[in-house]
């Protein structure tokens, strides 16, 4: 069950149109048009599309490109596709020095200095993420006036490597921790970005722009963050490889929070590689983050092993079996390369022994860490907003603009709520976070397991800002998420144009032993499709 889900049944947290008046999957089915079919053409066409990092470095030192070449070339496809065309909707905002910091990493290079694989890479971040040179807002009207005065701490990582921060990208409002009648990837200050694959299609929340942009080529790596399936689903529905780290691996200082205990930052990209070199550039210690203190970081490319099933042993959750007949049949295939390679695989009953958390505690967790923590974020940014009482007056005085799909009754409750203190969150701390790594520990012991494994989620719903997100069939973004693990999700292959993922999870800091898994499987599969921007299902 991922957040999406979570928040439907009043038990997770799930993960905001150009006020399109995009109102349903039937709306869309017959929104095709000249323009989109144009766009096509344009996308087919792209000097960049489905381009690498290490493509990109080489073509720089033979100097076919420059980083400055480079972003140009990017911000022509934003404007191209998601200004324009399709109208992906996933930028919500360029940054104004991209070309200078872009021009900087070129003159750096002609000097004989190349910091790393991500010097002169023009980047995406998510708009939660604390930027000093772009508004950081989540998404909300209430916070369209924060400017940081300083960069959040992966940023700064991110910059000493040298990559160039091309924009922010579009979320679901608060990472889609308002109401649970939201619609993903829709927000008051941003609207509604599209799945580039079939446009009246939900990319998924909350790190859906992230998602949109780097399946669209409109970046060559992007940073997304996740409470509970905010990196690994729209991962899954668009394409991509993401990393949801262990928590405590990268900093969370500077990023608007929902909870401390299970809130990360990471790399969503086309390939594994790409979503390696990016990792390693972000992670480290910070004095500012506790969870830190034990932050391992390290090289992860070097675990980019093409032999990396060899000899393990991959548990394989047995409710996956259940599910949509085309996601049980992509899995089927996977499974059968997954042992072709060298896996063993075993099945295990992980949902069944997690079932004693319940299905309050998480909701119940998220909603005291984010009163708490988000309190301390507003307290002391450059917004006029300065506590959650003031987000949910602003949105009241505001409504019509604010909320004119759903409400912000998550938004109330955890309002209600008393700290870190109260006995009901520590009760609930115990099941999530306590229960759950024991949990996952004994199955992983018992079954000698390297990971375990299961379909990310099921395909991309249809966009619905009347009735708000609904079920689809399928998720596995909770054990790792309220776990605090590593997750790491790679494409499993597509049904009628919509691809999917397959989840690899396992214990604290095993993101090595993770991307050498997911490597191997994604070079002998190799399912990242393109996105073909096609107006509906049938057109």
């Amino acid at each position: 069950m991922h957040r999406r889900n979570f928040l439907k049944t009043g038990s997770l947290a799930g993960l905001a149109v150009t006020t399109l008046s995009v109102e349903s999957c039937l709306r869309l089915s017959t929104a095709g048009s000249k323009s989109d079919e144009t766009t096509e053409g344009k996308t087919a066409d792209f000097e960049l599309d489905e381009t690498t990092i290490g493509i990109l470095q080489q073509k720089m030192q033979n100097k076919e490109y420059t980083s400055r070449s480079i972003t140009d070339l990017y911000l022509k496809r934003i404007d191209a596709i998601d200004k324009n065309g399709p109208k992906l909707n996933a930028v919500i905002a360029l940054n104004p020095g991209a070309k200078a910091m872009a021009d900087a990493m070129d003159k750096e290079r002609a000097d004989g200095k190349v910091r790393g694989p991500l010097h002169g890479i023009p980047v995406l971040i998510k708009d939660n993420i604390n930027t000093k040179d772009i508004p950081t807002t989540a998404g909300a009207l209430a916070m369209a006036d924060n400017k940081p005065d300083k960069d959040a701490f992966v940023i700064n990582k991110l910059r000493e490597a040298g990559a160039v921060i091309l924009g922010k990208t579009n979320l679901s409002e608060w990472a889609n921790f308002r109401s649970t009648r939201s619609t993903s990837a829709w927000s008051s200050l941003g609207g509604q970005t599209k799945c580039p694959y079939i446009l009246d299609r939900n990319p998924s929340g909350s790190s859906a722009g992230t998602g949109s942009a780097v399946a669209a080529n409109l970046c060559v790596v992007g940073i997304g963050s996740e409470t509970d399936g905010s990196i690994v689903s729209p991962s899954s529905v668009n394409g991509l490889v993401g990393i949801k780290p262990t928590v405590g691996l990268l900093s969370r200082s500077g990023i608007i929070p929902i909870s401390k205990t299970q809130d990360t930052a990471g790399p969503m990209a086309r390939t594994v590689t790409d979503a390696a070199i990016l990792l390693s550039a972000l992670a480290g210690a910070d004095t500012d983050d506790s969870y830190t203190k034990d932050s391992k970081p390290a090289n992860y490319t070097k675990f980019l092993d093409t032999n990396g099933l060899q000899g393990k042993r991959l548990g394989i959750e047995k409710t996956a079996f259940k599910g949509n007949p085309d996601m049980i049949a992509l899995l089927q295939e996977a499974l059968a390369l997954l042992k072709s390679k060298g896996a063993t695989i075993v099945e295990v009953g992980l949902e069944d022994a997690l079932k004693p958390i319940g299905t309050d505690a998480e909701f119940s967790v998220l909603l005291y860490e984010f009163k708490e923590e988000l309190n301390k974020y507003l307290s002391t940014s450059n917004s006029k907003i300065k506590s959650l009482q003031d987000v949910i007056a602003f949105n009241k005085a505001n409504a019509d603009k604010a909320m004119p799909f759903f409400k912000q009754e998550i938004l109330e409750q955890a309002q209600a709520k008393g700290d870190l203190t109260s006995k009901e969150y520590l009760d609930a701390l115990k099941k999530t976070t306590g229960i759950s790594r024991a949990v996952i520990d004994k199955i992983m012991a018992d079954n000698k397991l390297d990971a375990i494994i299961g379909p990310t989620n099921g395909f991309a719903v249809c966009i619905d800002l009347v009735n708000g997100d609904y079920d689809n069939g399928f998720s596995f973004s909770t054990p790792a998420a309220t776990a605090g693990y590593p997750h790491i999700t790679v494409p499993m292959g597509a049904a009628h144009g919509l691809p999917i993922g397959l989840s690899f999870f396992s214990t604290a800091y095993k993101e090595g032993d993770l991307i050498k898994l997911a490597y191997a499987y994604e070079q002998a599969s190799k399912k990242r499709i393109k996105p073909e921007f096609k107006p509906n299902l049938l057109g």
